[in-house]
């Protein structure tokens, strides 16, 4: 078994609901461990969109990284996700940023998340479950990661703390 955290955000629909459908499928095949709370965000790269709500959950999985990509990507699929503009709007979006301290460089997979320690939508909510969590490239913590990104906190709020069954 490997702990792994896992990024998630949707900004189509009902952005909650969507969410907790993503939550009813990961527990089929792995376990919950640990849930930041629900963050709303304004979206990054492509601006023009509605605002994202994000978080990160910490899950113990028996499915090696290429498995576990292939099993997020199925649950996008299954939620109605859509191939589209890159970063645009999504009804579900997950990505891994870590998988224990495993480092993975293959041509559709790279952990940990090449583009985490850019982005305060997935450094907030990872500090607030991880914040102590090394790095395994740049061996900083999360907690450090976030202190040296420069972001406008009007950009991220805190939408709801507790959520989930």
């Amino acid at each position: 078994m490997v702990e792994a955290y896992i990024a998630f955000g949707s900004n189509i629909g009902d952005r909650e609901a969507n969410i907790n459908d993503t939550f009813e499928l990961l527990k089929q095949k792995m376990k919950v461990l640990k849930l930041s709370a629900l963050y709303e965000t304004k979206p990054m790269y492509v601006e023009e969109q509605g605002w994202f709500l994000n978080g990160v959950v910490k899950v113990e999985t028996k499915l090696t990284p290429k498995e576990l990509l292939l099993f997020l990507k199925d649950i996008e699929q299954k939620l109605g996700r859509k191939s589209g503009a890159r970063n645009g709007p999504r009804i579900i979006d997950l990505d891994i940023l870590f998988y224990g301290s495993h480092i993975v460089n293959e041509k559709d997979l790279h952990v940990p998340h090449p583009k985490m320690g850019e982005r305060a939508f997935v450094l907030v909510p990872l500090a607030e479950i991880a914040a102590d969590l090394v790095h395994p490239v740049n061996h900083k913590t999360v907690s450090e990661l976030l202190t040296q990104l420069d972001y406008d906190v009007s950009e991220i709020k805190l939408k709801k703390t507790s959520w989930m069954a």
